[in-house]
């Protein structure tokens, strides 16, 4: 006779093992996912897609009246303007002590994980460590102001390679000390040394062995981050070096197209910006910026229009819904301009000359003179919603802030502050 009772039992034994083995198949597969994000987390200058645009969600919409509440301060940092480079799991940035440069490891709470000397550093003039560290899963890269480039551990800070990019390519010193903040893409890692052996280099990044050399003109290096643009069929390195605008074949370091961008000092610090076959430059000192229309595969680039009224010296831009938000170093108002024609369609003196980031489609600004603004970019002009002034650090206001995980970094010299700016 046919047993419903144990048929019934190994029917539901069967089907609680298969429920259990497709939850375990589940777990292992969301444990490979969390494995493989945690393997590939880069940080580096100027959020993800180097453009001062942070993609943080839930944030204050206003600050109190001293401020968003203030998690916690380092102050010993030494002196510099570099900026946070933020992981899930610890930050990084850099500061000269005496005449020698250190990076530094924090954890969330504030605390110093390690600090690991990487060489001299900058002491002639506007004293300190200039370049942001980038990080690239478990290695952090940084290029000191005399062109050495050095990679560390990113989890215990031991120097892993050196490349003294100023003596191998023949890096003619500038005025203000290199100040390049590094991009990588994939196994390369590339630099601007404006030497005599080569403008331009791609390195390999586990090694510091060189990929490619463009030997370039003889221009020496123009304190240019450059930007690199994936386009269809290929990838292009954008940079600036002391005259003119280059779009290097970022695979086989082939120039393709240069524009003439010359301003009074040779300084062109600001990362140029890529949207819908666009590319925007900009650079201080009155020069102001030009509009570039780029060919699909990236052969060629036309000037579109020219504006010398916005210049920010190193405080950078960013762009939102087609407009394009930054402060002027001649005439220290903050500006909106049409991203098609190059035209003003406002401006305002809110906090002088400063560096501006982007979340949520509000303004964030820090100010030379101290002050971090939060801005609302209305159709007509400026709305400054909130403000406030650094409490901490000493020296140079001209750290960019980073956004990360509903945090604000700020950077004042010797100090580092970092702020709630979750809406919860």
């Amino acid at each position: 006779m046919f047993n419903f009772d144990s048929a019934n039992f190994i029917l539901n034994r069967s089907l609680a093992k298969h429920t259990i083995m497709k939850t375990l198949f589940k777990a292992l597969f969301l444990l490979f996912i969390c494995v493989q994000v945690s393997a590939q987390e880069i940080t580096q200058w100027q959020g993800p897609n180097r453009d001062g645009i942070y993609n943080d969600k839930g944030l204050l919409k206003q600050w109190p009246a001293e401020g968003p509440k203030l998690l916690w301060h380092f102050d010993e940092l030494g002196d510099g303007h570099a900026s946070a480079a933020v992981t899930s799991s610890t930050i990084y940035t850099a500061g000269l002590v005496g005449d020698q440069g250190f990076i530094y490891a924090l954890d969330h709470s504030g605390k110093l994980s390690w600090k690991t000397n990487y060489g001299t550093e900058w002491t002639e003039n506007w004293n300190g460590v200039r370049a942001t560290p980038v990080v690239y899963n478990d290695k952090l890269y940084q290029l000191s102001s005399f062109g050495k480039l050095v990679c560390l551990d990113s989890k215990t800070g031991q120097i892993l390679w050196t490349v003294d990019i100023a003596k191998d390519y023949g890096a003619q010193k500038i005025t203000w000390g290199i100040t390049e903040n590094l991009i990588i893409d994939g196994d390369n890692i590339y630099c601007i040394p404006g030497g005599t052996e080569a403008a331009v280099v791609a390195l390999n990044r586990m090694t510091g062995k060189q990929v490619w050399a463009y030997k370039g003109t003889g221009e020496k290096s123009a304190y240019n981050s450059p930007a690199l643009i994936k386009l269809a069929k290929r990838k292009l390195l954008v940079t600036m070096t002391e005259k003119t605008i280059s779009g290097i074949d970022a695979a086989s370091g082939t120039l393709l197209w240069t524009i003439e961008q010359p301003n009074q000092w040779s300084v062109h610090a600001n990362t140029p910006i890529y949207k819908d076959g666009m590319l925007f430059c900009v650079s201080g000192y009155g020069k102001g910026s030009v509009m570039l229309k780029l060919a699909d595969d990236g052969s060629r680039a036309t000037e579109t229009w020219r504006d010398n009224l916005m210049d920010p010296k190193m405080g950078g831009v960013v762009v939102l819904n087609n407009k394009i938000y930054g402060a002027a170093d001649k005439n220290k108002k903050l500006y909106c301009l049409d991203w098609t024609t190059g035209k003003e369609v406002y401006s305002a003196n809110v906090l002088g000359p400063g560096n501006i980031i982007s979340a949520e489609g509000l303004l964030y600004f820090y100010g030379e003179s101290g002050s971090i603004g939060l801005i609302e970019p209305k159709a007509d002009g400026f709305n400054l919603i909130s403000s406030f002034k650094v409490p901490f650090g000493a020296s140079y206001h001209w750290a960019h802030m980073v956004i990360f995980d509903k945090k604000l970094y700020v950077r004042h010299g010797t100090s580092l502050m970092v702020y709630d700016i979750a809406n919860n």
